[in-house]
């Protein structure tokens, strides 16, 4: 849990973010087991990689994939990652009346057209790094709706990570709380909206 000094913590670029959020981490725990770090977006890269040197772990990216309402072409409603696992924001869903259908079938469709693109294009094609029995530290430079992340923690849990750690500099409160439901603790040196 955030002591009352982080709510209001603030950076002066994204190198002091990298290296406040670092010292949040155990390093050591992370250093004395087979740790892998995963940007989960093309700017959670940044930290990823920062962390991955901190920690002496290997590195990866996961490549996901926002579903956009049928109403709304720049508003994500559900995503996809390359482990094809999907999570959606039900009371956005809801509130649009989408079905789960549609949202499965433009799952579908981006995992192929888009997702699997991103693989080959990073990878060169290969799946992503095992995770099975290891410490995984999932990046991000911000989490906004917590779409990515949920998507990120789902994908990690069925790869049979052993602890899953979420380290980012900016959190939204409510993604916070609602991340909270799902994890043990969240350790955080950010500024919350």
């Amino acid at each position: 849990m955030p002591n009352d000094s982080n709510l209001n913590a603030y950076f002066e670029n994204k190198e002091d973010a990298a290296v406040k959020l670092i010292e949040t981490l155990p390093l050591k725990l992370l250093r004395d087991n087979e740790t892998v770090v995963i940007g989960v977006s093309e700017e959670g890269v940044y930290f990823a990689d920062k962390i991955a040197k901190a920690t002496e772990s290997q590195m990866d990216i996961l490549l996901t994939e926002p579903i956009l309402a049928p109403n709304n072409p720049e508003l994500a409603i559900a995503m996809v990652s390359e482990t094809e696992e999907v999570v959606m924001h039900k009371a956005l869903i809801d509130s649009f009346d989408i079905s789960e259908d549609y949202i499965y079938s433009e799952a579908h469709h981006k995992y192929e057209e888009e997702v699997l693109a991103y693989v080959y294009k990073y990878r060169k094609g290969k799946e992503l790094v095992s995770l099975k029995g290891k410490y995984v530290v999932l990046a991000d430079e911000c989490i906004e709706t917590g779409l990515t992340m949920m998507v990120a923690l789902k994908s990690v849990i069925a790869r049979e990570a052993k602890n899953i750690y979420i380290a980012t500099p900016i959190l939204d409160k409510t993604v916070y709380e609602n991340l909270l439901s799902v994890c043990q603790e969240i350790k955080t040196e950010t500024q919350k909206g």
